[in-house]
């Protein structure tokens, strides 16, 4: 078989972010996994969170909407499809605005002494474009997420 008969396995762009928080992998699970503590740092700027739900187990589902400084709303939701408390959750992430774009979102956390290391794993963007919009986001929401716990 010659490599142009290969099938075609479109790699999708992907993005990996790493913060070391100042609190327990517990502490950072709860920011994760509580509507009360997403509402405080959800968000890519001082923007405000206006819903937070989440049903924590697999199958289970969650929404988040939240406005940014320009004044628009973003609305996303998703579904968890593994839960590891304390150290794993992996759910779909697809914002309301074009739901046939689910990507997949994994963030994992390992105690550090007192601390913790978070790993956050976003993949199977649309594009690069794509990606390159939620590395903005996401750090944005992390370095408030940071701030939570300093």
């Amino acid at each position: 078989m010659s490599a142009s008969a290969a099938p075609n396995t479109e790699i999708k762009p992907s993005l990996t972010l790493k913060r070391r928080l100042n609190a327990t992998p517990e502490k950072v699970y709860a920011a994760w996994t509580d509507p009360a503590k997403i509402v405080k740092w959800f968000g890519p700027d001082a923007g405000k969170v206006t819903k937070a739900e989440t049903d924590v187990r697999v199958g289970g589902t969650y929404v988040v909407i939240f406005h940014t400084e320009d004044g628009q709303e973003h609305f996303v939701s998703g579904v968890y499809r593994e839960v590891v408390p304390n150290e794993k959750i992996v759910f779909t992430w697809a914002w309301r605005s074009t739901p046939e774009r689910e990507s997949l979102v994994t963030v994992t956390t390992k105690a550090d002494g007192a601390g913790t290391l978070l790993t956050l794993l976003h993949e199977q963007f649309f594009d690069e474009a794509a990606r390159d919009r939620h590395e903005f986001g996401w750090s944005g929401s992390l370095n408030k997420l940071e701030k939570l716990f300093s």
